[in-house]
């Protein structure tokens, strides 16, 4: 399992010359890059004097960050095993006219499943980014700049799933699918730019003004 290994190893299986992990993987670890970012935020929040009006909100939003830092963290997997379906359907038989049928369903199948892994991505990057603003709002001001990376972050991670459905969908016919999926992906893409325009706002100004 690629999430269970040393980031050493995982760059390396990154590097190789085999297609999975890939892009799909490095979307959703980006994906828990960006809620551990929003977790440490609120560890450097709860404890301290200055920030004892917001330390329930901090403790709540971290048990959030880090149940998305676990999700992320499965779809770092998930990604991987639908795109080797995906080849395992490739790899059926196709001898016979029944055969391609059933390999031609079987790939639609794990096409389909392979697209909906990004999209789970984007979507839960959409609650992360939610926490996030929280964090960036109410959190340490001296970790206000970890809360802005970790926007970009989950925004990279959006942008990323994004282009691992869209390839996935150039290789479907079933036009039903394709309109519902691609809508889906651009309300999704089109809110974490705002949020992420939103968020860095918030950092800007404190930044600025402290």
């Amino acid at each position: 399992m690629a999430a269970r290994r040393t980031l050493a190893g995982f760059l390396d299986d990154l590097a190789s010359s085999s297609p999975a992990p890939g892009g799909g993987s490095v979307a959703a670890l980006a994906g828990a890059l960006g809620s551990a970012l929003t977790a440490m935020v609120c560890n450097l929040t709860i404890g301290k004097k200055k920030y004892a009006a917001v330390e329930e909100e901090m403790k709540k939003i971290l048990v959030q960050a880090e149940e998305m830092r676990a999700l992320f963290t499965a779809l770092i997997d998930e990604d991987t095993e639908a795109f080797n379906k995906v080849m395992e359907a490739f790899g059926l038989p196709k001898d016979t006219e029944p055969q391609k049928a059933l390999r031609a369903a079987a790939i639609r199948e794990a096409t389909k499943e392979a697209t909906n892994v990004p999209l789970e991505v984007m979507k839960h990057c959409i609650d992360a980014l939610a926490l996030t603003q929280q964090v960036a709002a109410a959190g340490n001001l001296n970790s206000v700049s970890d809360a802005g990376v970790s926007a970009f972050m989950l925004h990279a991670a959006v942008e990323a799933a994004a282009l691992n459905v869209r390839i996935n969908l150039n290789n479907l016919n079933d036009s039903e699918f394709v309109g519902w999926k691609t809508d889906e992906m651009d309300s999704l893409m089109n809110t974490s730019r705002m949020m992420l325009e939103e968020i860095q706002g918030i950092v800007a100004d404190k930044l600025k003004n402290g």
